[in-house]
């Protein structure tokens, strides 16, 4: 992965985890009511030393891909939560955002199928959140 869109990196501070919990879920509900597809949000706590939370969930376009990213770094900016860094391939197929406790993973669905992150991390937990449309969503819409 390259790092396309240089973020001024900022000292990183601990968030509290209510916090984190908190944004964690509401970028899982922004990325489903902008059309992103399987939406996962996982417990990372005990299992990562690299970060408290992983997002998850698929693209339909790489512009798509780009406004999501965009809009989930104004999210975290309104919640006082600042990206650390952004990385993007080349064909801009997987979209990482670092917010350091939470880290925000979009995927083209076939990138996503390759790299398969919830088998990876098996052991942790889905964490449920509420989508906007009014559904359950914990990577099984």
């Amino acid at each position: 992965m390259t790092d396309q869109t240089p973020e001024t990196p900022s000292i990183a501070r601990p968030i509290d985890d209510e916090k984190t919990d908190r944004f964690a879920i509401e970028a899982a509900r922004l990325m489903s009511s902008l059309h992103c597809t399987d939406v996962v949000v996982l417990d990372l706590r005990g299992l990562s030393q690299v970060t408290d939370i992983f997002v998850i969930g698929s693209g339909t376009s790489n512009r798509q891909m780009k406004s999501v990213a965009d809009d989930i770094k104004d999210l975290g900016e309104e919640m006082g939560i600042n990206v650390f860094r952004r990385h993007t391939d080349a064909q801009v197929t997987w979209v990482v955002l670092d917010f350091v406790n939470v880290v925000i993973h979009l995927f083209e669905p076939a990138v996503r199928a390759y790299y398969d992150l919830e088998m990876l991390w098996g052991d942790a937990e889905k964490i449920d959140w509420q989508a906007t449309n009014g559904k359950t969503g914990s990577g099984n819409e």
